[in-house]
């Protein structure tokens, strides 16, 4: 089944805002930095899907390396779920993001110039709002009371 551009960025967002009543995990420095970073490695990858997917197993595998990472250190925090889902669905290589353009790749073996550019505008999107979910937590003070 075929979604388009809205709806897939719809689901993401209706499936996010399902686990917005849950307690959410205070804000996380690292998660935040790695998940900017694996962003911009991921578009970058992305941009590469012109070529052949053999060319460039190294750089993919890589990619996929770090957001396994971050999942694995994520789906442990407590008080974590929205986040963690919203990775499940990004590294899903049968859903319709990340995962899923990297399989789509692999079946097809090059993609054209117009596909890429309308994944990565949709999965850039939802590399955003892990972000900006994670930018939004509760700020741990860093001041202790000295009484």
């Amino acid at each position: 089944m075929k979604f388009s551009y809205y709806s897939r960025i719809g689901i993401f967002i209706v499936f996010s805002l399902l686990y917005g009543c849950a307690t959410i995990s205070n804000f996380d420095q690292y998660a935040y930095t790695q998940a900017t970073s694996i962003k911009v490695d991921a578009m970058n990858t992305m941009s590469l899907a012109t070529d052949k997917y053999a060319d460039h197993l190294q750089e993919i595998a890589n990619v996929q390396t770090e957001m396994n990472k971050l999942y694995e250190y994520e789906k442990n925090r407590p008080k974590n779920t929205i986040t963690t889902k919203m990775w499940e669905k990004m590294i899903d290589t049968s859903g319709h993001l990340y995962g899923g353009f990297i399989q789509h790749w692999k079946s097809e073996k090059k993609l054209r110039p117009a596909f890429i550019e309308n994944e990565k505008e949709l999965i850039a999107k939802s590399f955003d709002q892990i972000a900006e979910l994670e930018s939004k937590k509760i700020k741990q003070s860093s001041i202790t009371n000295n009484n």
